[in-house]
C-alpha cells in the first residue's frame, strides 16, 4: 500500500456511513461531492478550500457523505478485495457528454479528410509521446523521420517509439476483439519488444513481488498485488471489458469513456509486467475506446497532455488508491486529458481547413486546379511555404496513408507540371520544392 507521503484524509466512506458525531445539517446543505468550481478535490486540496470559520473536518465529513450517496461499486476481483468504486457528479456528467456529443456529429470532417489530412500523422504523435511520457529523449524530428524511413532503431529510444508506433496501429487491426489476457501479453510484447528495461521479457507477466511504485524521493507509493495472483486477477479484468455494462435488463450502467478510464488505471494498479505497465494501460484505454465507437480517437493523442505534467498524472493514481480506492479523481483528471486532446485536434484541423482553402484559391484560376488531387495540392502548400523543401516518396506514403508506389506517381506528375524537381540520393529519389514555386504556378 501507497506509505503517507501525502496527508491521509480523515474519515473514509465506511465511516461516514456509520458514524453520525459529525453529521452537521448545516454542512450536508453547503458541501456536495464536488465543490462550488465543479472540482472533485481530495483532502490535501479540501481542507484549505472550505467557507471561512467552517471546521474543514466537518466539511470533509459532509462530502463524502454526498459522494456515498452517488457511489457506484465494481466488482473486478474476489470480495476479500476492497472493492472500487466512483461517483458520477454532475460536472463529470457533462464533460463525458460533451466527448460523446462530439463523436455523434463526426469530429472528422466526411469530405475525405479523414485519410487525406490526419492519416498516420497523428498516429505518430501518440506513439512518439507516449514514449516521452515514459522517458525517451528523441526529438520528434528525428522520431518522426525514424517512422517515416523505417530504418531500424538505433537506441533503446528510438525502437521505443517504433514499438508504440505499431502498438497503435495494431489496436486499430484488433478493436472489435474481446479481451483476452494473451491479448494484453500480445500488447505487452509489441510495446517492449527489443527492449530490456527492469529484466522485462516482452509478453511476459513479471516473476517476482520486488517491483513497487516509488516518487523521485524513494517514497513506496503503491504496491501491486503478488505476481502469483496476476493470471487469475487479469481473467477477471478480461471479464469485466467484456461484460456488457449497458444499463439494460437489470445490468449496471457503466458510461464507456468512464469504462476505458478503467481498465487504463488497473493495468497501472495490477502492473503485471516489469516494465511497459504505462504504455500497455494506455493501449487498452484506446483499444476501448475504438471498440465503443470512438473513431476519431485513433487520431487523438493523450500522452501529449499527460508528458505535460506526469507529477498530477501520478498523483490522481495516488488520490484514488489512498481515499478508498474512488477512482473518480482518476476519471476526472483523464476525462480532463481528454477533452483538451479533442481541442487540440479541432484546432488541427482547423488550421488544416484554412490551409487548404488558401492553396485552392492560389490554383482557382490555374489549369493545375482540376489535375492535382488533394495530396498533390497539399503537397503544394508545404512547397510554396517551404522553399528547397525535400519530399520522398515514403514520406508522402506515410503522411497521407497511401501506398509508397502511389505516393511516387504524384509526385513524379508533380514534377511533370515543373512544380518539383527530383535528383537521386543515393538509392533514394528526391524531389525538391524550387525557390520560385509561385511565380511557376502564376504562369499556369
Amino acid at each position: 500500500m501507497a506509505k503517507n507521503i501525502i496527508e491521509k484524509p480523515p474519515f473514509h466512506f465506511d465511516e461516514v456511513l456509520l458514524s453520525k458525531s459529525l453529521l452537521d445539517m448545516k454542512y450536508i446543505l453547503r458541501y456536495k461531492e464536488v465543490d462550488d468550481k465543479g472540482r472533485y478535490l481530495y483532502w490535501d486540496q479540501f481542507q484549505w478550500r472550505v467557507d471561512e470559520n467552517d471546521d474543514p473536518k466537518k466539511a470533509w465529513f459532509a462530502t463524502k457523505f454526498a459522494r456515498a450517496a452517488k457511489l457506484k461499486k465494481i466488482t473486478l476481483y474476489d470480495k476479500s478485495d476492497k472493492p472500487f468504486s466512483f461517483c458520477m457528479p454532475d460536472t463529470l456528467q457533462a464533460k463525458l457528454f460533451k466527448i460523446s456529443n462530439l463523436a455523434g456529429q463526426g469530429i472528422i470532417p466526411h469530405h475525405s479528410i479523414k485519410s487525406q489530412y490526419l492519416i498516420s500523422s497523428l498516429v505518430m504523435e501518440e506513439a512518439i509521446s507516449s514514449s516521452q511520457l515514459e522517458g525517451a529523449s528523441t526529438t520528434r524530428k528525428v522520431a518522426k523521420e525514424i517512422l517515416v524511413s523505417k530504418r531500424n532503431p538505433r537506441t533503446p529510444d528510438e525502437q521505443m517509439i517504433v514499438n508504440n508506433y505499431l502498438l497503435m496501429k495494431e489496436i486499430q487491426s484488433i478493436k472489435d476483439e474481446a479481451l483476452t489476457v494473451d491479448m494484453i501479453l500480445s500488447l505487452h510484447k509489441i510495446a517492449t519488444n527489443h527492449t530490456h528495461d527492469n529484466d522485462n521479457i516482452a509478453g511476459q507477466l513479471r516473476k517476482s513481488d520486488d517491483i513497487v511504485i516509488m516518487d523521485m524521493d524513494d517514497n513506496i507509493l503503491h504496491q501491486p498485488p503478488s505476481f502469483s495472483l496476476l493470471p487469475n486477477r487479469l481473467k477477471k479484468l478480461c471479464n469485466f471489458a467484456n461484460e456488457a455494462h449497458t444499463g439494460e435488463d437489470g445490468s449496471v450502467f457503466i458510461h464507456p469513456i468512464v469504462k476505458a478510464i478503467i481498465l487504463h488505471f488497473m493495468i497501472g494498479y495490477e502492473h503485471p509486467f516489469s516494465d511497459g505497465n504505462g504504455r500497455t494501460a494506455r493501449a487498452l484505454f484506446y483499444w476501448f475506446m475504438l471498440k465503443s465507437g470512438f473513431d476519431y480517437f485513433e487520431y487523438i493523442s493523450i500522452s501529449k497532455f499527460l508528458k505535460e505534467a506526469p507529477k498530477k498524472y501520478s498523483m490522481s493514481y495516488l488520490y484514488s488508491e489512498i481515499d478508498d480506492n474512488d477512482l473518480t479523481y482518476f476519471i476526472y483528471y483523464q476525462v480532463d486529458m481528454i477533452l483538451r486532446a479533442i481541442d487540440d485536434l479541432l484546432e488541427y484541423l482547423q488550421k488544416k481547413s484554412v490551409e487548404y482553402e488558401e492553396i485552392t484559391n492560389l490554383l482557382k484560376d490555374s489549369s493545375l486546379n482540376e489535375r492535382l488531387n488533394f495530396v498533390q495540392k497539399d503537397i503544394v502548400k508545404k512547397a510554396i511555404k517551404n522553399p528547397g523543401r525535400v519530399f520522398t516518396g515514403l514520406e508522402v506514403a506515410a503522411d497521407y496513408d497511401i501506398a509508397p508506389t502511389t505516393a511516387r506517381k504524384y509526385l513524379k506528375e508533380l514534377v511533370a507540371y515543373k512544380i518539383l524537381a527530383n535528383y537521386k540520393d543515393g538509392r533514394t529519389i528526391a524531389y525538391i520544392a524550387p525557390a520560385n514555386l509561385g511565380d511557376i504556378l502564376k504562369e499556369r
